[in-house]
């Protein structure tokens, strides 16, 4: 990666490439080809990665203005008699007009050039398997991260950003209503000023749980803003697709027990305990298919010794277990 103050092809093509990679990601999951190429494209210079973030930042910030500035961006100009784009160009141009409109009303109230100047914070934080960590970050917030985490932070004047790139993360939010704390992962956003919650970032799916206070949810996928509000004992979740799911009731307690070591399951299935399991194993755990995976179970057990679970199990269900060629275990009916 090159580390020359301004690249080579010139700032302003610089932010027409990153408008144009920011509007593609936003529409849908881009191909693998595709992927490749944006990839390398954010490798190949620190402005590059710089442009594409501050999009993401002032479109995270949309969140944060009143429903009617938005609409009053969204107002369309008089009449003309040109033919219009077809859909797909219109929705790009209007997602890049939105953005450019928050830049220049953000740059009078001087957030656009807090945003230009870099981080006022930046760190990297990472947890191997079996470990925990908890850190302290300058405003007074702490994170707890469970095993296999990894996430980035970076503050700015006007916000508090982390992407959660893979894991679980407790987040226990000082208040500050000045600086949004939002929680990024490749589904959506987690948006608060104060709160304690739970947030975990699986290969389909990421799970939001508040243990108090509020938070917002949006997922990438909802291009109306709306935002599922949680507030304590609630929970939500974002697919793949970057849908949100209504809030609904959840065990926090029994969600959060990782931070002591715990495994709590009421009543879930084996399927969910075989995924739940393997984040705390080298090998996966799987579960044959059938009946067996839809046995219930209701224990403690803690997470630096799953094996114990196994050893357990088939004195609680009618199930053994075995070990597979690769190494991995495997649970079936007896």
């Amino acid at each position: 990666m090159t580390t020359d103050r301004e690249c080579s092809c010139g700032t302003e093509a610089v932010r027409d490439q990153a408008a144009l990679w920011f509007a593609r990601s936003r529409d849908s999951d881009l191909p693998a080809a595709q992927r490749a190429d944006f990839e390398t494209w954010l490798a190949e210079h620190d402005q590059h990665a710089h442009e594409f973030r501050l999009l993401q930042n002032l479109w995270g910030a949309a969140d944060l203005l009143p429903k009617a500035r938005l609409e009053a961006l969204l107002e369309p100009d008089a009449a003309t008699p040109l033919k219009a784009p077809p859909f797909t160009v219109r929705r790009t141009l209007l997602r890049y007009a939105v953005a450019a409109s928050l830049v220049a009303m953000m740059v009078g109230g001087g957030f656009y050039f807090g945003l230009e100047r870099g981080p006022e914070y930046s760190a990297e934080f990472a947890t191997v398997l079996g470990e925990r960590r908890q850190v302290a970050l300058p405003d007074g917030s702490v994170i707890d991260l469970n095993g296999r985490t990894r996430l980035n932070v970076h503050f700015y004047d006007a916000s508090r950003q982390v992407e959660l790139v893979e894991g679980e993360a407790m987040f226990s939010v000082q208040h500050d209503t000045s600086k949004p704390f939002v929680v990024q992962t490749g589904n959506g956003s987690v948006t608060v000023t104060g709160t304690r919650f739970d947030v975990r970032c699986d290969p389909t799916r990421t799970l939001v749980a508040v243990e108090s206070g509020t938070v917002k949810v949006k997922g990438k996928a909802d291009e109306q803003g709306n935002l599922v509000t949680l507030t304590a004992g609630l929970g939500s979740s974002i697919d793949v697709s970057g849908k949100v799911t209504p809030a609904s009731a959840v065990n926090t307690a029994a969600i959060t027990a990782w931070r002591g070591g715990k495994l709590v399951f009421n009543d879930a299935s084996l399927r969910d305990v075989a995924l739940e399991v393997s984040r705390y194993r080298e090998k996966p755990l799987r579960v044959a298919e059938g009946k067996t995976a839809n046995l219930r179970l209701t224990s403690v057990f803690k997470s630096d010794d799953t094996d114990a679970l196994l050893r357990a199990l088939p004195s609680i269900l009618p199930v053994a277990v075995r070990t597979l060629p690769d190494g991995s275990q495997e649970i079936f009916s007896k």
